[in-house]
């Protein structure tokens, strides 16, 4: 009996926005998703030639994310929906996936997860108490030389960890673009819609999950500087943090919207007391590794010496480049699995979720305070 792909609703998304479409190629990639209902957008016109152009049935190109919940519950259980796809603004992320959850429905929702730790907790008690689902794009854990480089650092290879270091550097704030118009700036740098944090929110917590993902510790507590380079801008723009892990690491995260020049430059560096290893997400098939007692090697994605869960996350022959677009595929091929009831890999979620909004409370309280080190509480 051949398997069913699931079935997807979406919400945000609508026709020019970048992110709903990533999330649509990704989703449809291993053939484990279907796009059949959605509420894209709250202008009507927007909504509905959004669904035109992805060739849903109109009767499910719906107003509201309300209609949509209601409207799909009233389908039989084998033509409704099985999840949403939350791709709004971060204001809306919790009452969406609350009602999401409460509705019945698994939820994939962009990051962050929430505006604050109180609407996140609340999101996680709704997934607890509906027993569905909540996933979360944190994309760059879906890399499969990230997966190999957490594998090694798991199983011991660069001995004890000691420093991990991680940068996110963008330049395409540098200037005012959120008061000249630009629909991805004006709301990012919006308190009302972004939430505590500006590029601490909308990258920083990128670099954070990364850190924690990869080198399989926890922050302890930080020391940070949050900045605003450009006049009149109400949340930060540049975030520079240092970092105590549990037990005796310690680290530094950079991350900015304001370097002129750069484009994705996400860029992860941990080492041990036997090696280290050095990751950067616009060269993503190739991890590098550094030992003190050999020559330092070069391992690329699909050549030979990875590791089982690495080999599992490609889809093509070496010398064939996979990115973003396949990296986010894996979170939603690992998020169907889950809902299928079969073993995979592990996808962020509510875990995750909660210790980047916490992150997030953590760094503006020590920013805004005179105090050295900030404790991340772990609820």
């Amino acid at each position: 009996m051949s398997r069913q792909p699931l079935r997807l609703g979406m919400v945000g998304g609508g026709e020019g926005a970048f992110i709903g479409a990533i999330h649509r190629m990704a989703a449809a990639l291993d053939g484990d998703w279907r796009l059949v209902a959605g509420a894209f957008s709250t202008d009507t016109g927007r909504n509905e030639r959004t669904g035109a152009q992805l060739a849903l049935d109109p009767a499910r190109v719906y107003p509201t994310i309300d209609a949509m919940l209601a409207g799909e519950q009233a389908l039989p259980a084998d033509e409704r929906i099985d999840a949403v796809a939350i791709v709004t603004p971060n204001h809306l992320h919790a009452p969406m996936a609350i009602a999401a959850l409460d509705a019945g429905f698994h939820v994939f929702c962009e990051k962050p997860m929430a505006m604050n730790v109180a609407e996140a907790e609340a999101i996680a008690r709704s997934a607890s108490a509906s027993g569905r689902h909540f996933g979360l794009a944190f994309t760059y854990s879906g890399y499969p030389l990230v997966e190999e480089a957490r594998a090694r650092i798991a199983r011991g290879d660069l001995g004890d960890i000691r420093l991990v270091q991680v940068e996110y550097l963008q330049g395409w704030l540098s200037q005012p673009i959120d008061n000249d118009g630009n629909k991805q700036a004006e709301w990012r740098t919006d308190p009302a819609r972004a939430g505590l944090g500006g590029c601490l929110g909308d990258i920083g917590t990128h670099a954070f999950h990364l850190a924690e993902h990869v080198s399989g510790l926890r922050v302890a507590s930080v020391s940070a500087d949050l900045s605003i380079h450009v006049p009149g801008r109400r949340l930060d723009d540049d975030v520079n943090a240092l970092l105590r892990f549990d037990g005796e690491a310690r680290g530094t995260l950079k991350a900015s919207q304001v370097a002129a020049g750069e484009e994705n430059g996400l860029k992860l560096r941990i080492y041990g007391s036997l090696g280290g290893l050095e990751w950067a997400q616009m060269e993503p098939n190739t991890l590098t590794l550094r030992w003190l007692d050999r020559p330092a090697e070069v391992v690329r994605a699909g050549g030979p010496g990875l590791q089982d869960g690495t080999t599992r996350l490609l889809r093509t022959p070496s010398g064939h480049p996979e990115g973003y677009v396949e990296a986010f595929g894996n979170l939603y091929r690992a998020f169907a699995a889950a809902i299928r009831g079969e073993d995979g890999r592990r996808f962020p979620g509510v875990d995750d979720g909660l210790r980047t909004m916490r992150f997030v409370e953590s760094v503006v309280a020590n920013a805004a305070s005179d105090q050295k080190w900030t404790p991340i509480n772990r609820g």
